[in-house]
């Protein structure tokens, strides 16, 4: 069977968020590696470089943040409307991510990151229409990426909090790693953001929007599913 180039663009983003469900059954959505791990702990002062790449890494390997931005741009085609909607999220998360570690505020690594998996989930729906029947209740798009942004930001400051980070260079630190995510988004984005751009151009993007949202929204509850169940044998 002939499959044409616009299908395949459909595909090819399909199967790239089905394969972010492969990675969510072998680790939890905010570890960091042994190593990289084994550095944070073991580190004592200002650690500018290490930092900023530690940050850009988790990010670029964060699916369920990757997910989420996916959402937030599939229907997103100018420059600004991107830029807009970006912002809001990495005001939230950088918010909650310093704050949460600078404050030692606490939260269950497995519920904030359920809460994140729900925001792929509620970004998913949302595209696909299924709450414009909900009139004024409706909640306003840009407010909601932006408290979304605050959950994941949770889901940065949680991670980093299980390394018992040394008070030493603390807030440089931070500030590195907070701009290691921007970094890492970016480039993530970037990558979303062009792979969108050619499938628009084609009669596909109409034709498959629906069913790829489903898709996402189905990565979502798996995601969902799979951190209630770790926090309940972790309990």
């Amino acid at each position: 069977m002939h499959i044409t180039s616009p299908t395949k663009y459909a595909l090819m983003i399909m199967m790239a968020l089905l394969a972010t469900l492969l990675l969510a059954t072998g680790a939890h959505a905010h570890n960091i590696a042994d190593g990289d791990a084994a550095f944070v702990a073991g580190n004592a002062g200002v650690a500018v470089f290490p930092f900023i790449y530690l940050g850009a890494k988790h990010m670029v390997t964060g699916y369920d943040h990757l997910l989420f931005l996916a959402g937030v741009v599939f229907f997103l085609s100018r420059p600004a409307q991107i830029i807009q909607y970006v912002t809001l999220f990495a005001l939230g998360h950088s918010i909650t991510l310093i704050v949460g570690v600078l404050a030692d505020i606490h939260a269950n690594a497995y519920l904030i990151d359920a809460v994140i998996a729900l925001s792929v989930v509620y970004k998913a729906l949302e595209n696909m229409g299924a709450l414009n029947g909900l009139g004024r209740w409706h909640p306003d798009t840009r407010l909601a990426v932006l408290v979304f942004g605050l959950f994941h930001g949770c889901g940065l400051a949680t991670s980093l909090q299980e390394l018992e980070l040394h008070p030493d260079g603390l807030i440089i630190n931070l500030i590195s790693f907070n701009i290691g995510v921007e970094i890492g988004q970016i480039i993530g984005l970037s990558l979303i953001v062009a792979a969108f751009s050619l499938w628009r151009q084609h009669p596909s993007f109409e034709r498959t929007a629906f069913i790829s949202n489903a898709v996402l929204m189905s990565a979502g509850f798996m995601l969902l599913i799979y951190q209630l169940t770790a926090w309940q044998l972790a309990s």
